[in-house]
């Protein structure tokens, strides 16, 4: 496989506070790869710096483009979308509001609208509140309105921030249903920063466990859950 996201040599801080050390890891094409860790081990700040929103150092380079110099409109433009936490819905949008938004930065509007289907058919119940405004939504439906809010500005590379945080696990299951689908259908590549293990692992290729701001261990998903270490530190084994 090739490389879509090479991240080399990685620091990142917020103002004068340092909080990535070096990080090294890679994304390969089509596979999902999971992020790790306690709170406060650099995880969201990961994908912030990759995504051009945090003072950074090092490479990284996203297809054939070294984008660290980027910002991140330009490397959103490039292919690289971005579900934070929080999920960040306008509110006072309707459903398919918040889609078009998602497709800002395209001319087509046929493609729009056929891609606005495309989303509904993996998310049915968001076509059923499609005139609903967006803040009278469950936290479920704003999830599921959130990343598909990003997947209609078309990405290669998915990033997703605790997409589990405080919903219901019936809810929590169907969501990673659909990334798996995704990563499957349409060969997405996404990348997972989950506070559940057991649940970030089940769908991952390959994982990374990050510790105060470093790269601590890195394997396939099943190295990850077979090391007794991680099982007895993180996966409450």
């Amino acid at each position: 496989m090739t490389a879509l996201l090479q991240v080399r040599h990685l620091d990142a801080a917020y103002g004068a506070v340092k909080v990535l050390h070096g990080i090294d890891l890679s994304i390969d094409r089509g596979t999902i790869v999971s992020l790790l860790g306690a709170n406060g081990a650099g995880k969201t700040s990961t994908l912030r710096a990759i995504c051009g929103m945090l003072k950074r150092q090092g490479s990284i380079v996203f297809g054939d483009r070294d984008i660290s110099a980027s910002a991140t409109e330009q490397i959103a433009r490039l292919g690289v979308g971005h579900v934070p936490d929080g999920r960040g819905t306008f509110t006072l949008l309707s459903v398919e509001d918040n889609l078009r938004v998602g497709a800002i930065f395209r001319k087509r509007n046929a493609d729009i609208a056929a891609d606005i289907e495309r989303i509904y058919g993996y998310f049915p119940v968001l076509k059923k509140r499609r005139a609903q405004q967006a803040g009278t939504l469950s936290g479920g439906e704003q999830q599921m309105l959130a990343v598909g809010r990003v997947l209609m500005a078309r990405p290669s590379l998915l990033l997703l921030d605790e997409p589990s945080f405080g919903l219901a696990p019936r809810i929590v299951a169907e969501i990673f249903d659909i990334f798996r689908l995704l990563n499957q259908q349409e060969k997405l590549s996404i990348l997972v920063v989950e506070q559940n293990a057991h649940l970030a692992l089940d769908i991952a290729d390959h994982a990374y466990l990050m510790e105060t701001g470093r790269i601590v261990f890195s394997g396939s998903g099943q190295a990850v859950r077979d090391n007794e270490h991680i099982q007895r530190a993180y996966l409450g084994g």
